[in-house]
């Protein structure tokens, strides 16, 4: 079962993560897709905030790993560069440690990603609205999208 909902700004879009992040737990994976200017990285934004981060974040494009510090621990690649390519680097390290950890296009690394995680998409409806589909992986995850009553 997939869950969705439609945003209507960037604003909305980091209010709707800021509350999500509430219910997030250690070891959380979250994976996005989405075309570029979907909105991403401002769903990580509300994300980080929910979470207490209070650096500010953006894409990590060009280093593929931001980490940042708040109630839980925040992981935040981009793994846009690394298509076609076939080196590990030690993803899994990370998706067993207590941090929550974000992907966005991870389709580029599908064979390194954990069975279980939620996979969001974002799609662009117009220049400002959003469509954001949830689909969970995982009993632990099907119960974190029952939880936002979506």
């Amino acid at each position: 079962m997939t869950y969705a909902i439609m945003l209507n700004s960037p604003e909305e879009t980091e209010v709707f993560a800021a509350a999500f992040a509430e219910l997030l737990e250690p070891g959380d994976l979250l994976t996005l897709e989405g075309d570029l200017g979907a909105g991403k990285t401002t769903f990580t934004k509300g994300l980080a905030k929910g979470l207490g981060v209070q650096r500010m974040v953006n894409s990590p494009t060009f280093t593929i790993l931001k980490q940042y510090s708040g109630r839980l621990e925040l992981n935040h690649f981009d793994v846009y560069r690394l298509e076609n390519s076939d080196e590990d680097i030690g993803f899994d390290e990370f998706f067993t440690s207590e941090a929550v950890s974000v992907i966005e296009w991870a389709k580029f690394i599908e064979e390194y990603l954990p069975k279980e995680r939620l996979e969001i998409t974002i799609t662009r409806q117009s220049e400002q609205e959003r469509k954001v589909v949830l689909n969970p992986i995982g009993r632990r995850y099907e119960k974190l999208c029952r939880e936002l009553n979506l």
